[in-house]
């Protein structure tokens, strides 16, 4: 899967569902203040991924995965293996 049809469908789904605001999403912006996310709601990311991606991501998942590119690039490592 191509990185803009992930970045595309991520976008979407956290706009839709997350309710962020389109102009705060931005690759280099942190997604953990950005989203300002509890844990219920890193539960339901996790959900969104896998019935978006059908991959599965743990919590070990996000070590190291503070912007948004780097949410982009775990996706698509996970989607392309």
């Amino acid at each position: 899967m191509e990185t803009s049809v992930i970045v595309e469908k991520v976008d979407y789904f956290l706009i839709e569902e997350f309710e962020v605001e389109a102009d705060d999403i931005a690759p280099d912006a942190n997604l953990k203040e950005t989203l300002d996310l509890d844990s219920l709601d890193y539960v339901d990311l996790v959900v969104a991924i896998e019935a978006t991606f059908g991959v599965k991501l743990v919590g070990d998942d996000f070590v190291g995965v503070e912007s948004f590119k780097d949410f982009y690039d775990l996706i698509e490592r996970k989607v392309n293996i």
